[in-house]
């Protein structure tokens, strides 16, 4: 399959409707506007050639590059990819979720989450964020650095509010990953969920909102599921 036979398929299954909320969300053109869970039919098509996935992301069609982030293999991805598909993420759709996901099952998650964090781009912080807190979601507990992530919720205690718009809602995700997937740092993580409060983040006119993470961290208790990894972040 060619990427203009990929991008043909993804016409077909593209809407207005889902193109225009996602122009409301920060996509830009060129793009079909195809719903995730229609885009997954493509995946194992796509998948059986990486050299393919690579193209389709580099074509800055919005909907290819995401279904390159749902069929690439974590895996065998290099950090030289990586680097290059942040710096391409414009909007929080790629940088907080496709790449993030990929970047937090590749072999150089903590790498790149620690470098990220830092950058001056706010997609690529907040990417960075999004990264550790995927991590965070799939690692096992003997995997994680408790100090460094101790020192990460300080952080997000300290600067949250005065952080970038959409570096605000990954450190604020990134507290109730802590509080949902350590056992060891929920009540930490639950203390700095309570002294940071409401993170107000600009979304928009769109109908998102921001999670309050002592509510979202409640649910997780409520429902026992404290400490319960995920299989897979990329979705």
């Amino acid at each position: 399959m060619t990427v203009e036979e990929v991008l043909q398929k993804l016409e077909a299954l593209g809407s207005e409707q889902t193109k225009k909320t996602f122009l409301r969300h920060g996509a830009r053109e060129p793009f079909f506007g195809v719903r995730i869970g229609d885009m997954k039919k493509l995946v194992k098509e796509v998948k059986r050639d990486q050299k393919l996935v690579q193209a389709l992301y580099e074509t800055g069609n919005h909907d290819a590059m995401y279904l390159a982030g749902l069929a690439i293999n974590p895996k065998t991805v290099t950090k030289e990819q990586l680097q290059g598909w942040v710096r391409q993420a414009y909007w929080y759709m790629l940088a907080e979720y496709t790449v993030a996901g990929v970047a937090a099952e590749s072999p150089f998650a903590l790498e790149l989450a620690r470098e990220w964090i830092e950058a001056e781009e706010e997609m690529i912080a907040a990417c960075g964020w999004s990264t550790y807190a995927n991590y965070l979601s799939i690692a096992p507990d003997e995997q994680l650095d408790l100090p460094e992530i101790r020192a990460l919720l300080a952080r997000v205690q300290q600067t949250v509010h005065e952080e970038r718009n959409r570096v605000r809602y990954t450190m604020n995700h990134f507290v109730i990953a802590a509080g949902a997937y350590v056992p060891a740092l929920h009540a930490e993580a639950v203390e700095v969920a309570e002294a940071i409060g409401k993170v107000h983040v600009d979304v928009g006119n769109t109908a998102c909102k921001v999670p309050l993470a002592t509510a979202y961290i409640e649910k997780i208790v409520a429902r026992g599921a404290i400490g319960k990894k995920r299989k897979t972040c990329i979705c």
